[in-house]
Order: C-alpha cells, then structure tokens, then sequence
C-alpha cells in the first residue's frame, strides 16, 4: 500500500501557539489551526482562559460520548452560537427534549423506502449536472458545479422542484453569498458572553441568512396551503410537515420548519458539494482507479432504477474514501454536562469535547497508510476494523446524521453519472488546498479537465 497516492492535507501548525495566534489560525481554518501531533494522539486537551476542551481519538472515549452517553454531551451552545442566525432552532443546534421531539418527526421521512422514492428525483439532478458540463469549459473549477447539482437534489427531493425554479434559485444565491461571509465560529465561541451582548455577526452573513430564511418560509407557507387544499406532492417536505410527533401529537409549526429545511440544506447540500467535489479531483489524480469506476459507471444505463444502485460497489468506496480524507464537517463539539474522567483525567463540567472525522479518519495508528487514497482498503481486514472504531463522517450513535443513507445514494449516483459521460484530468499547477469554513473545501477551487468520452 506504500505507493498509494498521498493527497494534499493542509500543513500543521506550529506545537506553541498563543491563545491569540490559535484564535486567528481557528477562525481562518479549523484545519490548519491544529498541531501535527493529534494524527496520533489518544486525547489532547487545550486550555484557554475561559473554558477546556479535549479533542478525543481514543475510540472507547469516542463511543461513550457519541453512543453510551449522548445526553450527557449535548451540542456545545459555543458553536450554535455562530450559526443560529441561519438555523434556529434546528434539529442540528437543539439538544434535550427538543431535539427528542424533532427527530421523531423527521426520522421517518428518511426511512428506508423513502429512499427509493427519491431515487428518480436523483437521478434528474444527475443528468441536468451532466448537460451542464457538456456546455461548460472544459478547464474548469468543479466546486460550483457540485454545489449546482447538490441543491438542485435537495430542492428535487425536498420540495419537487427544479434549481431552475426562481425560488430556488435564489436560495441558492443566497447561499453561496452565506458560505463566503460566515466563519464557523464567531468570537463568543471563546468568551463567553452574556445574553444581551451582541454576537459581532459580520452584516453580510447576517443579512444573507435572514433573505435565505424569508425565501425558505415562502416555500413551506405555500406548501402548508397545498397539504390543506390536497394538492401537495409526496416529497419529503409533505412527508415531514404532516408527521406528528407519537408522544404528543402534534407536528412542527411553519416556523419550526423553517428551521428545519434550514439545515436540510446546509447539510444536505453543502456537505454533499464538498464531498462530490473532492471525490472527482481523487478520481482525476488516479487514472486508474477513474477507469475501475467508469466501468462500473456504465453498468447504471441511461434510465437506471433504485436496484441498479448494487452495481456501484466500487464507486461507493470511493465515496466512503473520499469521506475518510475529506470529512465535509471535519469536527463536531458537544459540551461535558456533568464532571467526568477520561484516561485517568479529571474533565470538568462545562468542557469542549472535540470529536474530529478529519484526524480519526486519517489516525496513523489504526489506518494503515493513513493518508493515502484507496478505495479498496474497505475490503482489507485493517479497512472493516477501521470502518467500526475510527469512522464518523456522519456522527453515530443517537445524533448520527439523519440523511447518511440520502447521501451514500446521492454521491456515489452523481459520480456515475459524471464518468459515465466525462474523462476527468486535474490540473496539475491547480493542486487544491483544504480549508475549512463550514465544511471542507479547497481554498481556492477545485480544477478539473473534462474530456467526453
């Protein structure tokens, strides 16, 4: 496995940093904010003036927190504090109760048959991104075209509209414009503040998340009045808007579901762009693991069913891969409730629990070749071990991301249907940097060259 492709990491900082220079590495990229030593550490804690937080690998320590005790390590109220202009009170900031009660209203629609039910809508996000780059240059930066074609999925599903719808469109806008103005940490996130003291959101951000909630309510206002006039169309957004919760009977409000499709797409698009356009530069950089795929590729057909997904074994792995190098939220915060001890260490209430995809997934003690690009790794004994214990692009235990099966369909669908039609090549003078904002992506694009076949 030594002569695996490594591709690009960003570089570790330097082992002392001041609080000062870590604050502005962190707001400028998560990643490189990060010494080198946590790609083989069990645990690191980090002391500030106002608050400790421990980034933990260990995986016993990883699936007391995330599985045994989730409720004892709710979301940390540190990082929802630079996204709730955006989300709310989503099921992606709340925690208790809350958070209880929406995800027994959302869970069903993404149940296993729901899945198939989408299928279709997938596969015409698929097949207009292909058009798309039949017209485009053929040097190009591929990140807009994922996020083109992931937010064109989402509003399929969703709400049974096109990109092209103007709406649409315009959320889309508007969320680009969100993405380029809004850190994933604020600076309350270091100090805390009191309630009345303003968060120092920058205007753009907050103005840009305030249009994309209006035109938000806009859909849901409109598909509240389809479901009482009969007339709604059975998408998820109908699915999840006419659930009631089993414990009380009631559904989410207009509000509440605002929230709700807020994150549907922050999480199902930004996350699915991120980690479709990282995948296409992986398969670019291996011509022959591109070849392995594009045959496989060819197996779905020009008008494939939901069964035809088995034929994409291989192309999964790449996905799974590219998800393990290039988690698209590549750390996640929950907050200690109580006082409690990890290996042999007194972890006070109100500690920062680090739990990081980006180095469990590329830890140089379990993965073999840890930073190297291979998909047949899943197959290897290492692989599967890895796979259980030191893998968690999607969370897991009660907080697992609710739209993990949506997005194993959706990515390895969307790759198919680009090799199906493209040759891919990288660009070699374009190497692209990962950088963190609200997900992984490259500082300065991601760039490609297609060649149809």
């Amino acid at each position: 496995m030594t002569d695996k492709m490594i591709p690009p990491k960003p570089k570790a900082r330097p082992e002392k940093a001041s609080l000062r220079e870590y604050v502005k590495l962190f707001r400028k990229d998560i990643l490189s904010a990060q010494p080198a030593k946590l790609y083989k550490a069990w645990m690191a804690e980090f002391r500030t003036p106002f608050f400790r937080s421990y980034l933990v690998n260990q995986p016993s320590l990883v699936k007391r927190v995330l599985k045994d005790e989730p409720m004892d390590f709710p979301k940390s109220g540190r990082i929802a504090e630079g996204l709730r202009p955006l989300l709310g009170e989503s099921v992606f900031l709340t925690n208790g109760e809350v958070w209880k009660r929406q995800r027994r209203i959302i869970d069903p629609a993404f149940e296993g048959g729901r899945l198939k039910d989408t299928f279709p809508a997938m596969w015409m996000s698929a097949q207009a991104m292909v058009r798309r780059l039949e017209s485009a240059d053929a040097l190009l930066d591929i990140e807009p075209e994922a996020s083109h074609a992931a937010a064109d999925v989402i509003f399929r599903t969703l709400f049974s509209i096109p990109i092209t719808n103007e709406v649409a469109a315009k959320t889309f806008d508007k969320f680009q414009e969100y993405q380029a103005t809004q850190p994933i940490l604020n600076i309350s996130a270091f100090i805390p503040l009191p309630k009345w003291m303003p968060r120092f959101h920058r205007r753009k951000a907050m103005r840009a998340a305030k249009e994309i909630r209006g035109l938000i309510e806009a859909l849901t206002v409109e598909r509240m009045a389809q479901i009482q006039a009969g007339t709604a169309p059975d998408d998820l957004a109908t699915k999840i808007m006419t659930t009631k919760d089993p414990e009380t009977g009631q559904s989410f409000s207009s509000q509440e579901m605002v929230d709700q499709v807020a994150i549907f797409f922050l999480a199902g698009h930004e996350t699915s762009a991120a980690a479709l356009g990282w995948a296409l530069w992986l398969l670019a950089a291996n011509p022959d693991i591109q070849e392995r795929a594009a045959r496989e590729a060819d197996m779905l057909g020009p008008e494939p069913d939901f069964s035809d997904l088995k034929y994409l074994k291989f192309i999964k792995n790449v996905f799974k891969e590219t998800l393990r190098l290039y988690p698209p939220v590549p750390m996640m915060v929950r907050e200690a409730s109580c006082p409690v001890r990890f290996r042999e260490r007194d972890v006070p209430k109100g500690s920062q629990i680090v739990l990081s995809p980006w180095h469990l997934g590329r830890h140089e003690i379990f993965w073999e070749n840890s930073h190297a690009f291979d998909p047949d790794r899943f197959e290897t004994e290492n692989g599967k071990q890895c796979l259980r214990d030191a893998y968690i692009p999607f969370s897991s235990g009660a907080r697992v991301c609710t739209g993990a099966g949506f997005a194993m369909v959706e990515g390895p669908l969307l790759i198919a249907a680009v090799l199906a039609r493209f040759k891919i090549e990288i660009v070699a003078e374009k190497e692209p940097v990962p950088i963190a904002h609200l997900t992984v992506r490259s500082k300065d694009g991601i760039w490609l060259k297609l060649t149809q076949r």
